[in-house]
């Protein structure tokens, strides 16, 4: 009845939950007593919970019992499954308090939340240089350690990222180009890391390129170069058929029909 009712008689004595049920509390505590009675017989790990234990031991044994009814996919849990789901239904349950956007991960809400924020909780030790996600920080500190883990199988050369070894691997094996970075929001997929990386922008909101005399920023370096010609007045593309010049080349290219249509009233 306690479901119906609302009632929970069962109050931890350290923080403000209530259960419903005894046992619920019981497991609860654990949380604030540290214990963990779940002991893995393959790893050193313990759980505090033994449906917890069951996750991890498919790890060891590889068992995958949850079926994706959509595709062949098979998954050792049943939260993966459901987030799996989401690529087929679009689903995206969480929702952004600042604009519009949605997300079918709650990890990834966290992550666009910053965005908002301007919270960039991984600082680089070695520069002033902060980021949003530990792995960009990861690839960051490689410029400063000199680090470069990829080595090729075939030559001496060696990579900071996986996916710059992969592609020169395509030079030796002659594979045609593959698309192994999918994303997990809209499934389109890329070639290389750094296309995928720029598009995960679009998804995340985040703009790493800032600009050093106004607040706006950008997801890629070639925006804000524009952006900063407002600041400095620089005009590189230059009419060859009179003295005017432009910021932007799409802006040059439609000064140039102009010309043309010169040339052509002419004739």
């Amino acid at each position: 009845m306690r479901i119906h009712t609302g009632e929970k008689p069962y109050q931890c004595s350290q923080c403000i939950k209530a259960f419903t049920e005894k046992r619920a509390l019981t497991r609860h505590m654990m949380i604030h007593t540290g214990e963990k009675p779940y002991q893995c017989s393959y790893c050193d790990k313990v759980f505090t919970q033994n449906i917890h234990l069951k996750t991890h031991t498919r790890t060891h044994t590889g068992e995958k019992p949850y079926k994706c009814i959509h595709c062949d996919k098979v998954f050792s849990d049943t939260c993966t499954l459901t987030r799996h789901a989401r690529i087929h239904t679009g689903k995206k349950p969480y929702q952004c308090s600042h604009c519009d956007k949605a997300f079918t991960r709650n990890s990834n809400l966290k992550k666009h939340i910053w965005v908002h924020t301007g919270v960039k909780p991984y600082n680089c030790s070695q520069c002033d240089k902060a980021f949003i996600c530990i792995s960009t920080l990861t690839q960051h500190m490689m410029i400063h350690t000199g680090e470069k883990p990829y080595h090729c199988s075939y030559c001496d050369k060696v990579f900071r990222l996986n996916s710059d070894l992969t592609n020169h691997m395509r030079i030796h094996t002659g594979d045609k180009p593959e698309k192994p970075y999918i994303c997990s929001e809209c499934q389109k997929a890329f070639k290389d890391n750094s296309h995928f990386t720029r598009h995960m922008r679009i998804h995340t909101g985040e703009k790493p390129y800032q600009c050093s005399q106004c607040e706006k920023a950008f997801i890629e370096k070639i925006a804000l170069t524009r952006h900063m010609r407002i600041h400095t007045g620089e005009k590189p593309y230059q009419c060859s058929q009179c003295d005017k010049a432009f910021k932007l080349k799409s802006h040059l290219i439609q000064h140039m029909l102009i010309h043309i249509g010169d040339s052509v009233q002419k004739e």
